[in-house]
């Protein structure tokens, strides 16, 4: 990622910390995505849970949420390997 890029990422990084209420953020996620980026997003997050649960296979993960099996193997990849740990922070949080 270019110098650029980057500003332009932290620059969103802290618009959303500035965000207050789970409407707030609706709202600027609605304006930032098209209804299929934003649909994409909600998918990844339903596999996340899903996969951290423990309970179901690629498969039934697939059926669940209609998400191609790369999809779910990449997920699961962020959530095993990677080493941004993103996902992993926020399902603990959301556990409190």
């Amino acid at each position: 990622m270019d110098l650029e890029s980057k500003k332009n990422v932290s620059d969103l990084c802290e618009a959303f910390l500035l965000l207050e209420s789970k409407k707030e953020v609706l709202s600027f996620l609605k304006d930032l995505c098209t209804p299929q980026e934003l649909s994409a997003l909600s998918e990844r997050w339903k596999v996340c849970r899903l996969l951290s649960s423990g309970k179901y296979s690629y498969r039934e993960i697939h059926g669940l949420t209609g998400a191609s099996l790369t999809t779910i193997g990449r997920v699961s990849r962020f959530l095993k390997d990677e080493p941004y740990n993103g996902y992993t922070n926020v399902l603990g949080k959301m556990k409190l």
